[in-house]
């Protein structure tokens, strides 16, 4: 079959065209696997219109991923796609696989959407283009309306799918199980992306702008469940893949594609502090340790001793960030960060005895919040002085537990999905005491307090990337930073 893979464009006051989709580079291999023809239309870096895009390929299904401010967008690219060919959309992503709040049903109740494909896809897909293909070899010139009629009966039993037959009628199959043997997966189908097309994850010293990026997963799930983050609606199970495993892919990104650095996407990589030591171990002694790699969404404080790091920095580790949301106790607590401040404190000493470049995520507007608490997170910042300070404003994303708590006590501020995306300078609900104009000064003041101390600014000139990146930087601090500044 001819499968194409949709990344829809959508805004964000940030540059997107660093890497390609992972999730999308999966759906690619599994799919190939199977034998089919692939295409991936990456919204962020594609030129041609998508309509165009169809009308050439003319594919069999169509595959569209969406996180929650994405979804929209994702909406108007199956319209397109369906004003031009009759093939089954489907829609997957981490907005549709919320439960709590039946967003797989917003979905599938619309015309341009025919299926929803909830959790991890890879397994659920394959063996939905699995019937999808049995299905076309006897019925080659059947319309979608046919293939979703309730008699048709193709998608019955297939777990982790929701759907609108032709009457009307809505159908939600249990969920399917997370992968338990990743190690199982195909490696992800960067060839189909258009590399030449994407920037970069993390600057390097002798390569800023068009080095060549490319991620990895090495583990996948989370076992905390902190209250605010959107992965608390993923599976617990946290499942790793072996470091032999892991080293195939790593030395295919760098001698086979040409990788100069490559960013772990891992929601908690750490979690198996041995696991990562065996890597190192791997990386080391095939001498892949030249290209430098970095942990894009953090890793545990808690679990980031000095050996470890140490080990990692050796093995080509050039930076990693740490989830610290809060420099009140009170406030981590209440979020069930599990972790104290002094652990973190530790954390950021043992990166920097390691050589380690360091980014803190920084949360202000909390539940709970006062301006005396987000005062502390600004402190804290400054006390751990990263190299780089990523302060954001609480965003209540379905299904996680702050969400239902501002529903019940407070007010969201947002009226559209993509009111939901992030780094615009608005605060996205107030509760009680806590206004948006107290997070929203605070925000600014985080940012100025941080970035323009006189220390950190001369310590910053004198950094050779600085002045490699500026166009971006500044940019980036008119949209963020500066009050009227976003788009």
């Amino acid at each position: 079959m001819r499968v194409l893979l949709i990344n829809p464009k959508f805004r964000l006051p940030i540059d997107t065209r660093t890497t390609p989709h992972l999730g999308l580079a999966y759906l690619g291999a599994v799919s190939e696997q199977r034998g089919d023809e692939v295409r991936i239309y990456d919204g962020d870096v594609e030129e041609q219109p998508v309509e165009e895009f169809v009308r050439e390929f003319k594919p069999h299904i169509v595959g569209i991923t969406a996180n929650t401010p994405q979804v929209m967008a994702a909406w108007r690219t199956a319209a397109a796609v369906k004003a031009v060919a009759d093939v089954p959309v489907v829609l997957g992503g981490p907005h549709v696989s919320v439960v709590s709040e039946d967003l797989d049903f917003e979905s599938v109740r619309r015309p341009e959407v025919d299926l929803v494909v909830r959790g991890e896809g890879e397994a659920t897909w394959t063996e939905l283009c699995n019937r999808l293909e049995d299905f076309l070899r006897y019925q080659p010139e059947c319309s979608t309306a046919a293939l979703m009629a309730p008699q048709a009966g193709v998608w019955a039993g297939l777990l982790g799918i929701t759907y609108q037959t032709s009457d009307g009628e809505v159908h939600r199959h249990p969920d399917r199980p997370p992968i338990a043997d990743l190690d199982g997966l195909p490696w992800p189908a960067y060839h189909l992306f258009k590399m030449e097309r994407y920037t970069n994850l993390q600057p390097t010293v002798d390569r800023v702008e068009g080095a060549r990026s490319f991620s990895i997963m090495t583990s996948r799930g989370c076992p905390y469940r902190c209250s605010f983050c959107s992965q608390s609606i993923m599976p617990v199970k946290w499942r790793a893949r072996s470091p032999e495993n892991v080293l195939a892919e790593w030395r295919h990104l760098v001698q086979d594609l040409g990788a100069e650095e490559i960013g772990v996407l891992d929601d908690s990589a750490n979690i198996q502090r041995q696991r990562l030591h065996e890597l190192c171990d791997l990386l080391i002694a095939n001498k892949l340790n030249h290209v430098p790699w970095i942990f894009v969404n953090g890793i545990r404080a808690n679990l980031a001793d000095r050996e470890l790091l140490a080990h990692m920095k050796a093995a080509g580790l050039k930076r990693t960030a740490f989830g610290v949301e809060s420099g009140d106790q009170v406030i981590l607590n209440s979020i069930h960060k599990r972790i104290d401040l002094d652990t973190v404190r530790q954390a950021f000493r043992n990166a920097r005895e390691a050589g380690v470049e360091t980014i803190g995520f920084f949360i202000l507007g909390l539940p709970g919040e006062t301006e005396e608490t987000m005062e502390r997170t600004i402190r804290f910042a400054i006390e751990l002085d990263p190299l780089v300070a990523n302060f954001s404003m609480m965003t209540p994303f379905p299904g996680t537990q702050v969400y239902e708590q501002v529903k019940r006590e407070g007010r969201l501020l947002m009226e559209t999905w993509e009111d939901y995306v992030f780094f615009e300078g608005r605060a996205r609900y107030e509760m009680g005491d806590l206004t948006a104009e107290l997070v929203e000064r605070k925000w600014r003041e985080a940012y100025r307090r941080f970035y323009l101390r006189p220390r950190r600014v001369l310590r910053t000139l004198l950094r050779q990337e600085t002045w490699l990146q500026l166009p971006r930087t500044l940019r980036m601090a008119w949209r963020t930073v500066m009050p009227g500044g976003r788009q």
